[in-house]
């Protein structure tokens, strides 16, 4: 995987800051080599990625941090999720599995084949997936050594209407869905994320149309010191759907991003 870009960056923040800014689904680079794994031809592939990925939010993350008073840490994806998704169970946990959605697809969001039948995924879950994983987990336990917590703020966007790959899909699409875990999303973090976005007079609703959020295998279930918190943006509110460019929203949204990752940094929000 030469012709890649790092494959994922850490982007520093305050020394004091527990937030992690974290953006699994924003590129659209697929290395020649996973490319060539691909049953899609060029143009299918490109309106699989316009669908797939969740674009702009890393600009979305890296907008946010700058206007925050308490710069977070980032950690953002920069290959395609088409590649592996680092946020999946690697293994028979995971639902997505049913659709072809594993951390490695096999299908793509129309239940189209995305890669042969039977095609080997453990390779990539070894060159990619594994890493990843190791790396976020570094990231989380600095956070914790140096100030005694952390908290992962999970970075998405989601299409305005329903694709056919999602299983819980039938329920509201508010604005902003908050995801949310039973161990690691305490009520405090919810309550900031419902004041950060009502500011910019963007409703949010819990777990609808997507559920959970993403914390690493080492801490999930273990280290309540260790929160979290899925943010997943409807498009249409910052970006012509799907796959456009982005639009005055883009702002907004950080804006409010950033208040939140002040507030859970124990800064009063600005702006």
């Amino acid at each position: 995987m030469t012709d890649a870009p790092p494959p994922f960056e850490l982007l520093p923040g305050a020394a004091g800051s527990p937030v992690i800014l974290h953006v699994p689904h924003a590129s659209r680079e697929i290395p020649a080599a996973v490319r060539a794994g691909i049953v899609l031809g060029d143009g299918e592939l490109a309106r699989e990625l316009d669908h797939i990925t969740d674009a702009h939010t890393d600009r979305i993350a890296e907008v946010a941090a700058g206007l925050a008073g308490v710069t977070p840490w980032r950690f953002v994806n920069r290959l395609s999720r088409l590649v592996v998704d680092p946020e999946r169970f690697p293994d028979e946990r995971e639902e997505m599995l049913a659709v072809g959605m594993g951390a490695v697809y096999t299908r793509t969001t129309h239940g189209e084949a995305l890669r042969p039948a039977g095609a080997d995924t453990g390779p990539l879950v070894e060159r990619c997936f594994l890493p990843y994983a190791r790396a976020m987990t570094r990231a989380v336990a600095d956070r914790l050594a140096a100030t005694g917590r952390a908290v992962i703020i999970d970075v998405h966007s989601y299409p305005s209407r329903r694709l056919p790959y999602e299983l819980h899909g039938e329920g509201p699409r508010p604005p902003v869905c908050l995801g949310t875990d039973s161990f690691h999303t305490p009520a405090a973090l919810v309550d900031s994320a419902r004041r950060a976005f009502g500011r910019a007079e963007l409703d949010t609703e819990l777990d609808t149309p997507f559920s959970g959020t993403y914390v690493p295998l080492e801490f999930h279930g273990i280290r309540p010191e260790v929160s979290a918190l899925m943010v997943e943006i409807r498009r249409d509110t910052y970006m012509s759907e799907p796959g456009g460019p982005a639009g005055p929203g883009l702002e907004r949204l950080a804006g409010a991003l950033a208040r939140l990752t002040d507030a859970v940094s124990g800064r009063a929000a600005t702006g």
